[in-house]
């Protein structure tokens, strides 16, 4: 007997207005009822009821991969001592290096040309200020403390009106982006209305095909089972769930293909590079006669008024051969000059040529010696106001700094406002991407949920007709029946998750 949850509030005070003798009545008349319903004599007792309720299957089955076991043993040290021994090996290979660049230090006291020269230590003052700050303590005089005193004002400025645009531009795009979430919950409604209506229909669906086919058996002839056999019933009640689509096989012909294409690219690029290398070596040497032409036509023609000219075009041509002290002794031996002035210029441009390193221009790297050099290399608008502070009568530095300082501001400024127009736009078309996605994803969701409903009610439908088939009586299918289609309404996987 089944009692209605929405009749408790009518029992309870039916109950309450009970006198002493009706209501010793009606608890008498509940102890009949139940004790003729749950106590029989000579009857043992057993659980049929239950398993009709719940559908129980009379044969334990667990999933097969619940008797996988992948996991593996983790070798802990393993990982340390190949660590350990790793570090080790760096340290050893680091000495190593040490050893042998000591070993060609050595071998290169008698070649000085080959040595690497000293490096002075250069600290650009890129940043304004930086500079000016540098100049305060170089030289404290009343200009450098005004103008680095006003950069250092117009940094601060800066600083915080960039701050302040920045922090704008956050907020701004933040309460864009709130409206366009705004947006896009209040259109995914009608998705979301989409999705739970389609799982409310699949389940009404699978209710009303359950219910026939059930119905349709208990009322029939249980026979059927006989004509029908089990595989068979199975496939009529399900048939995307359970079978497995073959998968088409892949053909190799496709890769090989591909792959003997890369390899005939690979041929045919390799060869176009090497002719292009043939001609640039005839071009190349073309060029180095035409040098050697040169060379012979200078010493030829060489005076004492052109002497000083010759020796520099003679140099830079030996060097463009990258010539021997040989040739360029042979060259020089024909040359209309001074013997000494000839030797002394063979070795001078033989020397430059074998010596891999030169020195860097001292208005730039310094004399040479490992000490710091301080060089000044600005690329700020504040560099213009420090020179107008310097020389403040000269409207051309204000000019400049103005303009500078406008157009920095200018670009400034329209770059942090395309970008938070950049932001939001992008922000928008992510929004309608997301819309349009969930649109598309209301199709998946309901064929997954179809699938794993099926999945869910398969055994309980197989195990109904295995029931029927070991003699079940038709009242006892019936509660079978009723608890399947009452999982199939309630049952996981549920509407709302």
């Amino acid at each position: 007997m089944q009692i209605n949850p929405l009749m408790d509030a009518e029992a309870r005070r039916q109950q309450k207005n009970m006198t002493q003798t009706q209501r010793k009545t009606h608890f008498s008349t509940k102890e009949g009822v139940i004790v003729n319903s749950l106590i029989k004599e000579n009857e043992p007792i057993s659980l049929n009821d239950t398993y009709n309720s719940m559908v129980i299957t009379e044969k334990e089955r667990l999933p097969h991969k619940i008797y996988e076991n992948t996991t593996t043993r983790e070798k802990s040290l393993l990982p340390v001592a190949g660590v350990s021994l790793g570090v080790m090996g760096a340290v050893a290979v680091l000495s190593t290096f040490v050893k042998r660049n000591a070993k060609n230090a050595m071998e290169l006291v008698k070649e000085k040309e080959k040595w690497l020269p000293t490096v002075t230590r250069n600290v650009n003052l890129s940043e304004e200020t930086t500079q000016a700050i540098y100049q305060m303590v170089q030289n404290p005089s009343r200009t450098s403390v005004i103008a680095g005193t006003g950069v250092l004002a117009l940094s601060a400025m800066a600083f915080m009106g960039k701050t302040f645009l920045e922090g704008y531009k956050d907020i701004w795009i933040k309460k864009k982006d709130a409206d366009i979430q705004k947006n896009l919950q209040e259109k995914l409604i009608d998705v979301e209305t989409q999705s739970f209506a389609g799982k409310m229909q699949i389940i009404r669906s699978m209710l009303s095909k359950q219910a026939a086919d059930f119905d349709n058996y208990l009322s029939g002839d249980n026979k059927i089972l006989s004509t029908f056999g089990q595989k068979t019933l199975k496939s009529l009640y399900f048939t995307s769930s359970d079978t497995k689509k073959e998968e088409p096989k892949k053909s190799g012909w496709k890769y090989l293909l591909m792959g003997l294409a890369t390899v005939g690219s690979i041929i045919g690029l390799g060869y176009f590079a090497f002719k292009n290398a043939s001609k640039s070596k005839g071009f190349i040497n073309d060029y180095l006669k035409q040098t050697e032409e040169k060379i012979t036509a200078i010493v030829a023609n060489s005076s004492s008024k052109t002497q000083k000219t010759d020796m520099v075009n003679l140099e830079n041509s030996f060097k463009i051969m990258d010539a021997t002290e040989d040739y360029i002794r042979e060259k020089m031996s024909k040359v209309n000059w001074g013997k000494e002035e000839t030797e002394n210029f063979v070795k001078c441009v033989a020397s430059k040529i074998r010596t891999s390193t030169t020195k860097v221009n001292p208005n730039i790297g310094g004399d040479g010696t490992s000490k710091p050099a301080f060089n000044s290399f600005v690329n700020d608008y504040r560099a213009f106001f420090y020179n107008w502070l310097l020389d403040t009568s000269n409207p051309q530095f204000k000019q400049l700094f103005f303009g500078v300082t406008g157009v920095a501001a200018t670009a400034y400024g329209g770059k942090l406002y395309g970008e938070a127009i950049k932001d939001v736009q992008v922000k928008k078309f992510n929004a309608e991407t997301e819309l349009n996605l969930q649109k598309r994803l209301v199709s998946t969701e309901l064929r997954n949920f179809k699938s794993k409903k099926d999945a869910a009610i398969q055994p309980l439908v197989d195990e109904f007709y295995r029931q029927a088939a070991n003699g079940k009586s038709k009242e006892e299918l019936k509660v079978i029946a009723d608890n399947i289609l009452f999982e199939i309404k309630n049952g996981a996987p549920f509407v709302y998750s």
